[in-house]
């Protein structure tokens, strides 16, 4: 089974008359305004569907993942600008968009076609990100088996480490790994909603080529890294 990835646009064309085009721009300010907590300088990409009337705004953070929300609205086709930007304008009741920026867009984007491989409960995902988080502070107040260590080092321990191993049903199929880099992006970027929220309870984790993903009911997160993954939590670990 395939479907359209979250957040994949196809036919871009353009809105004209210079504007962003953006209808849902509530969402779209929620996305941008997380967005700029992580990457003040971040641009964002926006690319239209304009079968559908939506746009999705891709955006990179500092960790190497893409993230991803829908919004309603036509868009102006496919434009990269400064989120920074981009949010005033919304913030502004706005219109206008800001000066492009395309040349600074660097990064591939999933394929459009995706399919499910599995759905991972949002407190479970939820659990795995707390975990990383206090094993980060830990190590910054303790060390590691008690010795200091750097704390950007332990960082990238951690957002390295594979909490979840997803296997296809097919012994043959090659198994994918969701890495805290994906758990951090969905959390951090509040794609899973509010705790205490009546929202949607699974998080879908998909395919795509060489690309994974973690699909939250209010956006995704995209990865390239893809290495061999039945959904487990792999409890035993230190960081999730």
């Amino acid at each position: 089974m395939s479907a359209t990835h979250p957040g994949g646009a196809t036919s871009p064309s353009p809105a004209g008359g210079g504007g962003h085009g953006l209808v849902g721009t509530t969402d779209a300010g929620a996305f941008l305004a997380r967005l700029v907590r992580l990457a003040p300088d971040a641009v964002v990409r926006l690319r239209s569907d304009a079968s559908a009337g939506r746009t999705a705004i891709w955006a990179r953070l500092p960790w190497n993942v893409l993230v991803v929300r829908t919004v309603t609205g036509p868009g102006p086709g496919d434009a990269t600008v400064s989120a920074g930007e981009l949010l005033a304008v919304l913030d502004g009741d706005g219109a206008t968009l800001p000066g492009r920026r395309d040349a600074q867009w660097r990064w591939p984007l999933p394929p459009p076609a995706s399919r499910p491989v599995e759905t991972m409960p949002v407190a479970e995902v939820r659990r795995i990100a707390a975990a990383a988080a206090g094993a980060l502070r830990s190590a910054a107040e303790h060390g590691v088996a008690g010795r200091a260590v750097g704390q950007r080092a332990v960082r990238d321990a951690l957002l390295d480490h594979v909490p979840v191993l997803v296997s296809p049903d097919d012994s043959t199929a090659e198994r994918v790994e969701v890495n805290q880099r994906l758990i951090q992006a969905v959390v951090r970027m509040g794609f899973l909603g509010r705790a205490d929220a009546d929202a949607p309870t699974d998080v879908g984790v998909r395919v795509a080529g060489r690309w994974v993903a973690l699909v939250g009911p209010f956006g995704a997160a995209w990865s390239q890294k893809v290495a061999d993954l039945v959904v487990n939590p792999i409890r035993t670990r230190p960081f999730g």
